[in-house]
């Protein structure tokens, strides 16, 4: 029995009044019924250890006992800890602005609820046309935050085919800001959203760090390679910035200044995938080359290079990778996603990573827990999601698939018509877009509960216009809005922003 489940009924036992026939029985006894007081009386240390055992729920609970309680579950360092078992971005203090963590963990909470149980009509439309050219990577600049005049605002950044860097405020689903005209396309995108900052990697290498205020760049750095990934790292000794080029090289890169910290060379050939763990600690790079097996890096030997020694690494034994995932909740916890033999079989395998002391020096350990192929029947997916570490999700043709990381299917959506061409997941939703132009928004089950992944909420066909895309379309969100890229022509695309009532 876990400590934690222990504590939650614990306290629950000691805070529930009695019932009817509790109350029958003490009087046929002859009990005496006095009020319900605390036998025991724990200094603050050892109440807030009991307490950080606790989920939100069983917290609220024990707050209710007496006042003692009341006040010690009120420590905002038990909401902070609720938050970042719940949340990854919740590490940075713009987050919270003047909130508490308490209200900061309520407010998200709500929003999540919101969404999950969204409908078309709940959903302000905004869609921009004109002459944007082809819209490519996007990501979120900011969002779930105040901004100047109180109001919550979700800023994404977008790339055009025009050689530009755009901003956009999703609730006024207007263009905030664009970037002077780059000679090189650019051909990567990245953001930061607790510093709002956006880093972008043009054809020649050159990669240029963005406030999306200001004109101009505010740093700019010649990686002289055709750059291929790149990968924002924020981590207790700040924020870093990873790009990985044609020629296998990774570089790590100070933030906003994108001063070089370390190059290391990871492989003969592209470095296609940067991913960095949930918490930190690992990153992730490999290549989709048939040759090339996919390394584990020690964060820290990246960010703190010694003179003369090769950073901590570990070659994982699974070449042809062609897609990554680490595990939300477990961070140690990467899934691959490879196609292996002349019929390209598409499988899936899982390892969980660790450091060990062996011989006085520390190497990395990767244990396989997990893996299996796809049967040959199936389509083979594109994209892939992680939940818990338990679970992946995946498409294939117009069906999404979750299933065990050992091969076992537990859900198929049928919520498309025709094929599902991209799929975007995070820690809370997965959104999937199809050839017919609809969308789909599923919800994670929160601590893996059944049904472990909640249809929520279709929109048929995104923007006005009906005619058919010729790319296809891409979709992101937060807990307050959905972005959606379609071009239903070869020059310009139209970006449609769906946001919550509020």
């Amino acid at each position: 029995m876990s400590c934690r489940w222990k504590s939650s009924r614990v306290l629950q036992t000691w805070a529930r009044p009695l019932n009817s026939e509790q109350l029958e029985r003490r009087k046929e006894t002859g009990c005496r019924l006095r009020p319900c007081k605390m036998a025991l009386q724990l200094p603050d240390l050892p109440t807030l250890k009991i307490f950080s055992f606790l989920d939100a729920f069983s917290l609220l609970q024990a707050s209710q006992v007496n006042r003692e309680w009341n006040r010690v579950a009120e420590n905002d360092h038990l909401w902070r800890n609720l938050c970042l078992k719940k949340w990854s971005f919740c590490n940075f203090s713009k987050c919270l602005g003047s909130q508490t963590w308490k209200q900061f963990f309520f407010k998200q909470t709500k929003q999540e609820y919101q969404m999950a149980l969204a409908q078309p009509e709940d959903f302000i439309f905004k869609e921009a046309t004109g002459n944007l050219g082809i819209l490519g990577p996007m990501a979120y600049l900011s969002g779930n935050g105040p901004t100047m005049g109180g109001r919550e605002k979700s800023i994404i950044c977008t790339v055009s085919s025009k050689h530009m860097l755009y901003a956009w405020d999703v609730q006024e689903g207007t263009m905030i800001w664009s970037s002077p005209v780059q000679q090189p396309s650019i051909t990567h995108l990245a953001t930061l959203p607790q510093m709002h900052l956006a880093f972008t990697v043009d054809l020649e290498g050159t990669v240029k760090v963005w406030n999306c205020q200001d004109q101009d760049a505010l740093a700019t750095f010649p990686v002289s390679q055709a750059c291929f990934s790149l990968e924002v790292c924020l981590t207790k000794d700040g924020p870093f910035l990873m790009v990985g080029n044609s020629e296998g090289d990774i570089y790590t890169l100070t933030v906003p200044e994108l001063r070089g910290v370390s190059k290391v060379h990871a492989f003969k050939y592209t470095v296609d995938l940067l991913h960095c763990s949930p918490d930190k600690k690992w990153v992730f790079a490999s290549g989709t080359h048939q040759n090339i097996l996919p390394r584990v890096f020690f964060t820290e030997c990246l960010l703190k290079p010694s003179e003369g020694k090769s950073p901590l690494s570990l070659s994982i034994p699974f070449s042809s990778c062609c897609r990554a995932c680490w595990a939300p909740r477990r961070t140690s916890r990467i899934t691959l996603m490879y196609r292996r033999g002349s019929s390209k079989k598409t499988g899936f395998t899982t390892f969980d990573l660790m450091t060990e002391r062996t011989g006085g020096r520390t190497v990395i350990q990767a244990h396989q827990v997990a893996t299996f192929l796809l049967p040959v029947h199936m389509e083979s997916p594109i994209w892939m999601g992680a939940s818990d570490g338990n679970m992946i999700v995946f498409e294939s043709g117009p069906y999404l698939f979750l299933f065990t990381i050992s091969g076992h299917q537990l859900q198929r959506f049928e919520d498309h018509q025709r094929t599902i061409g991209n799929l975007w997941a995070d820690s809370l939703h997965v959104l999937t877009t199809s050839m017919d132009d609809s969308l789909h928004v599923y919800m994670w089950e929160e601590e893996g509960r059944y049904p472990y992944l909640k249809s929520c909420c279709h929109l048929e066909h995104i923007g006005s216009d009906l005619t058919p895309s010729c790319y296809v379309s891409k979709a992101i969100c937060d807990n307050m809005s959905i972005v959606c890229v379609v071009s239903k022509n070869r020059e310009s695309s139209i970006l449609v922003m769906y946001s919550l009532h509020t």
